[in-house]
């Protein structure tokens, strides 16, 4: 059985202290928003965050536009230098395609019969995979005939010549893609 002791001064409360279990001062008002404050800047940073990391990542972030993160003397300035050109040439041993790349019928005829008169022996004519084609293109599979396209693409102004093997199975040394930009010539 459990034994009584004696009361002494710390069994009875004093009134002053009305509460009981922990000892804590009472809240303050509005402390409940300071976590929903953390909360959402969290949230705003980590979004931030985010939408930079994705711009970088697409490259669609410059960072030079920026004052004092690029001097301009940092980037290099191009220098001008000679490009060695093969010069235009006409040579009735290639063979060329002209293929309509554009939304106008009659094209590719109508540049075969110029490319004719100028010396080039054309092999074929047809339609191109696109009529959607923007400029008139004239494409060489060796290096040997940059030479030739130069010759071919002088026979059609506002042209121009790229290297590529896309129509090295088509037979001619050159293919022709006429662009929505070719005029067909009056008359």
């Amino acid at each position: 059985m459990a034994r009584k002791f004696a009361k002494d001064r710390f069994d009875t409360q004093m009134h002053a202290l009305d509460r009981v279990g922990a000892h804590r001062a009472p809240r303050r008002r509005g402390r409940g928003w300071i976590g929903f404050w953390w909360a959402l800047g969290a949230t705003v940073l980590l979004i931030a965050v985010g939408v930079v990391g994705i711009f970088a990542i697409n490259n669609r972030l410059d960072f030079s536009s920026f004052p004092g993160l690029s001097s301009p003397g940092s980037t290099p300035v191009p220098t001008e230098t000679a490009i060695p050109t093969a010069e235009a040439t006409v040579d009735p041993a290639l063979t060329v395609n002209v293929l309509n790349g554009s939304a106008t019928n009659g094209v590719a005829a109508s540049v075969s019969d110029t490319l004719t008169a100028a010396g080039w022996v054309v092999s074929a004519t047809g339609n191109a995979s696109t009529d959607t084609e923007p400029i008139t293109v004239v494409y060489y599979a060796d290096a040997s005939q940059e030479g030739a396209a130069r010759g071919v693409a002088a026979s059609l102004p506002g042209s121009k010549i790229v290297a590529s093997t896309s129509f090295v199975d088509s037979g001619a040394a050159l293919t022709v893609v006429v662009g929505n930009d070719y005029v067909l010539p009056a008359g």
